[in-house]
């Protein structure tokens, strides 16, 4: 549970530097990444913890989460520029602005459930079905509490 709220935490913390245009919180690119290191470090716990894997269950899908994570990662700076370009022009927005911005959103989310099925058989092989598919379910949980705590910090369209 501890690790939960640290992932609510470090999520609130990014979201607020990406939406504010000035930076107020003077947080920096570095900063932002270690932030990301700190939620990754995280999710890791609670994968490990609810999995609960064997050696050799744990030696199959660590290697395979790492690419998974990095590709998530991957379409995470995509989402992150989306919303960056939308807190920039959050005073001037068109409708052709928002049209864009949600075509590109919702580019990132087919990508997003792509890379989900594109890894399936991955970790069905490493893991058998059914524990892949709880792995799926810790995931999904995990990604739906960041993008709660992502949406909290980030307004409607004027």
């Amino acid at each position: 549970m501890r690790s939960v709220l640290t992932i609510s935490i470090l999520c609130c913390l990014l979201a607020a530097p990406s939406l504010a245009q000035d930076n107020r919180l003077g947080l920096t690119d570095t900063e932002i990444q270690l932030m990301r290191s700190d939620v990754q470090a995280a999710k890791n716990k609670i994968i490990a913890d609810t999995m609960q894997f064997t050696e050799a269950e744990s030696q199959a899908f660590w290697p395979i989460y790492r690419d998974f994570a990095r590709d998530q990662q991957k379409l995470g700076d995509e989402r992150l520029a989306v919303i960056r370009e939308f807190a920039n022009k959050y005073d001037t927005l068109t409708d052709n602005d928002a049209k864009d911005l949600v075509q590109r959103l919702m580019n990132v989310e087919d990508k997003t459930l792509n890379l989900r099925e594109d890894y399936w058989k991955k970790f069905e092989t490493a893991l058998g079905a059914k524990r892949a598919a709880k792995f799926y379910q810790v995931d999904n949980r995990l990604t739906l509490i960041i993008n709660v705590q992502l949406a909290a910090n980030i307004p409607l369209i004027p």
